[in-house]
């Protein structure tokens, strides 16, 4: 077995990475051996030096891919790099003291809260199977800031009604616990009643006509189709949802912390980017109440 494939199933099943994240991990390793390929011949890892790794840098600022994919890929050899040394393969690594190019913050986008309101409140969605099944997908999304990948994964034990919460199981399998606003319960008991006719046995909660667990491009779809509805912000994507569950409950005063254990982010840094969105609001309150202003 090759060192990167050690490393891969390391990374599998020691430190249980997603099935998304291991194909990119793959990916930016191969992307990296074939430039080595080409620059030093015969490509052994312990022949490959720092100034080379910053070529390959290079290389990929060239071709016009983004910062924030070139730090990926440099971090995926740095942490391959880290495995062999644990593992006594290398001494050293030529990735360490490569810097990576800066990253321009953005600002998350986010639906304004009357929009979804109106797309929640308003009767947009048919009291068919499908229909209940979409406005499950969205007020789940939006009431409950889950990812896509954890809401494609609820199953029917997931959902605790009597508490009015739902359990995540999260990146590397972190589970939380989340409560959900007591308005989304109707509509997805409504839903349950007609998923039953779909396929009882299945226990995932969310399904396809057929009967099968949902994926992620119908989800997307779901998303997109009833964000035009209401908005007309540029993206509109399960994770706009995320961004929009968030800023509004730190808009409404939530504790910073608190947002991030919701979240399930693991550190506060993630969660900060969300207090720049909030700032229009503030202004809007300090016009309101400065004596001054």
């Amino acid at each position: 077995m090759s060192l990167q494939l050690e490393f891969i199933k390391y990374l599998q099943y020691e430190k249980r990475y997603s099935a998304h994240t291991l194909v990119a991990y793959k990916s930016d390793l191969d992307q990296f051996i074939r430039f080595m390929d080409k620059e030093i011949g015969d490509f052994e890892f312990n022949k490959v030096t720092t100034k080379q790794v910053r070529s390959w840098v290079v290389s990929l600022m060239n071709e016009g891919i983004n910062p924030k994919s070139i730090n990926r890929k440099l971090a995926t050899v740095k942490s391959f790099y880290k495995y062999l040394m644990r593992q006594g393969h290398a001494e050293s690594s030529p990735a360490h003291l490569v810097t990576a190019p800066k990253i321009a913050k953005k600002l998350p986008t986010f639906v304004q809260e009357e929009n979804l309101n109106e797309l929640l409140d308003l009767g947009l969605f048919p009291d068919t199977f499908e229909g209940l099944r979409d406005k499950t997908i969205i007020s789940l999304l939006y009431g409950t800031g889950i990812r896509l990948a954890e809401l494609k994964g609820l199953t029917l034990s997931n959902i605790n009604f009597p508490e009015h919460t739902i359990r995540v199981f999260g990146k590397r399998n972190k589970e939380r616990i989340i409560p959900y606003p007591r308005s989304i319960e109707l509509p997805i008991k409504e839903y349950l009643q007609l998923r039953e006719e779909i396929n009882g046995k299945n226990g995932f909660l969310l399904l396809t006509s057929k009967g099968n667990q949902v994926y992620d491009k119908l989800i997307y779809r779901v998303v997109k189709k009833h964000l035009e509805m209401v908005t007309t912000v540029s993206k509109k994507s399960p994770h706009v949802l995320r961004h929009s569950f968030a800023t509004h409950l730190l808009n409404h005063g939530a504790d910073l912390n608190a947002v991030k254990e919701l979240l399930g982010h693991s550190n506060l840094s993630a969660t900060q980017i969300y207090t720049h969105t909030t700032f229009q609001k503030l202004k809007e309150i300090y016009k309101q109440a400065h004596p001054r202003d």
